[in-house]
């Protein structure tokens, strides 16, 4: 099962995504980016995967730059390497799983040990 986040394009921190103000997003061309700092990347019509060493990142491609961008990752390494393309980027994580955004300074804080524990307890009922 995959662990969903949302990358987010933003002027400001943003707290939660309940108050996120929406007239500080800000679009750019997420695609583009990952695709230039992840070199394995395997293109298929309108999806990609990046392949990376023990994890693997899956999102679809836009028309057009946008504020946000989805994507599911397969292996904590996945996390870490979205976090330091991140921070150059001035890019925020958002888990769909707990809904809050990841710490980028302390991932450990809220990321994939959180995420294990939710798949457990969805597989579990």
């Amino acid at each position: 099962m995959s662990w969903d986040i949302v990358l987010f394009s933003s002027s400001e921190r943003i707290i939660s995504v309940e108050d996120l103000n929406e007239g500080q997003l800000v679009p750019v061309d997420f695609c583009s980016i990952l695709e230039n700092h992840f070199p394995d990347t395997k293109k298929n019509e309108d999806s990609r995967e990046i392949v990376g060493k023990d994890y693997s990142i899956h999102y679809y491609t836009d028309d057009a730059p946008v504020s946000n961008k989805m994507l599911s990752l397969y292996g904590e390494n996945g996390l870490f390497a979205l976090i330091e393309l991140s921070k150059t980027q001035n890019w925020q994580i958002y888990d769909t799983g707990n809904g809050e955004m990841v710490d980028l300074e302390n991932p450990a804080r809220n990321g994939y040990e959180n995420f294990q524990t939710y798949l457990r307890q969805i597989l579990s009922k």
